[in-house]
């Protein structure tokens, strides 16, 4: 399984709610919430940042290539599409750079979509049942053939159309959309 996935991080969002760039504001050991993100990785998983390039944690320089959307800023849909223009794996796993534990998630995903054959996505979903099709484990040949060409501001819950499993995390997966919600990490 290891060799066989790639992560593709979405890192390319305006923080319009969070008021400056989320993605650099610290966590309480000084960290960033990007570089929680990354290093929350599994070890073995090259990573495909889309996002303007900036300095990541040593521990993980050598697995991250960086990569734009087109055009910049389009969406987490057109992030997506620009990552898989890289992607040489089979199964690609979705996180958003702003979820500092996702990588946590990203084994329990991926086994469940490697045990169902018929699932072209395992899906996170969380306590009220809503499914996040940007913390997913997807079969790449699928997710090809759902994401369109024109994929800049098209939404990205229209990857639920492809046939998922929705999975129930055993612990909370937060992400950072406010201040607010920094504060209570």
């Amino acid at each position: 399984m290891s060799g066989s996935v790639q992560v593709i991080v979405l890192a390319g969002g305006s923080s319009r709610r969070f008021g400056s760039d989320k993605l650099v504001a610290s966590l309480p050991d000084g960290r960033s919430v990007l570089d929680h993100c990354l290093l929350g990785m599994p070890s073995a998983w090259d990573l495909v940042v889309v996002g303007p390039s900036r300095p990541v944690p040593s521990e993980v320089a050598g697995r991250v290539r960086f990569v734009r959307e087109s055009p910049a800023g389009g969406g987490p849909l057109a992030a997506i599409a620009a990552g898989l223009e890289v992607v040489t794996s089979q199964v690609v796993c979705v996180v958003p750079g702003d979820a500092p534990r996702a990588g946590e998630v990203l084994p329990l995903l991926v086994s469940t979509l490697e045990a169902e054959a018929s699932a072209a996505a395992a899906v996170l979903s969380d306590g009220e049942g809503q499914a996040n099709p940007v913390l997913a484990a997807y079969r790449v040949h699928e997710l090809l053939g759902a994401v369109p060409r024109a994929a800049a501001g098209v939404a990205a819950r229209t990857l639920l159309s492809l046939p998922h499993r929705e999975v129930r995390a055993p612990f909370e997966v937060p992400d950072i959309d406010t201040p607010e919600d920094l504060g209570r990490l």
